[in-house]
């Protein structure tokens, strides 16, 4: 089975592009889905252990915690070493059954995959990207999103232009979704060639 990574900085795409790839057939792995399954479960104690107040009926507040951990680097990597380890556990598990029922190509969305060293945990690599004032744009309309929060994420992520240098493949999400939906079509040939 070929493991693919789907990656791409904020506001690229990656959510539209997994979507298309279960389209095609493909199973993905979600890690932002990963995480909020586990911030409404394994995640919720040890989350409040480290960042009190933050959980609220048992799930994670993730206002509450991004209050307690944007703009501080002590506290975001106290956060990854709770969450990275839990979200990689449940994406082994996945690869672990797909791999049983004879999938011959399985993605993993992994948001952070450079910045975490993913790189070792999938055979080829996959990086959406769109012009930097789309990706602006996108980004600021999501609820609670400001400059600063942006400007934030961004400084901790590997700038766009490296992770396209890095890729097996780029797929540029800033054009019409029926050419977003072609390309990633194509990507799913081109791993199927490489598997016969």
């Amino acid at each position: 089975m070929i493991v693919l990574g789907l990656t791409g900085s904020i506001g690229m795409g990656k959510s539209t592009a997994a979507k298309m790839f279960a389209e095609a057939g493909v199973p993905v792995h979600d890690s932002d889905e990963a995480v909020h399954r586990l911030y409404a479960g394994a995640a919720a104690s040890l989350v409040e252990a480290a960042f009190p107040g933050t959980v609220h009926d048992g799930v994670v507040d993730r206002t509450a915690l991004a209050g307690k951990v944007l703009g501080n680097a002590e506290a975001m990597k106290r956060l990854e070493s709770i969450i990275h380890p839990l979200v990689r556990a449940d994406a082994d598990a996945f690869l672990a059954r797909h791999r049983a029922a004879g999938a011959q190509l399985a993605v993993l969305d992994i948001p952070l995959l450079f910045e975490t060293g993913g790189r070792d945990r999938v055979d080829k690599v996959v990086v959406v990207s769109a012009p930097a004032d789309e990706q602006r744009k996108r980004v600021l309309r999501r609820p609670g999103m400001t400059e600063e929060k942006l400007a934030s994420i961004l400084a901790r992520q590997v700038p766009d232009a490296e992770k396209r240098r890095q890729a097996d493949f780029v797929i540029n999400t800033g054009q019409e979704l029926d050419q977003t939906r072609l390309a990633v079509r194509q990507v799913v040939a081109a791993l199927a060639g490489e598997k016969a």
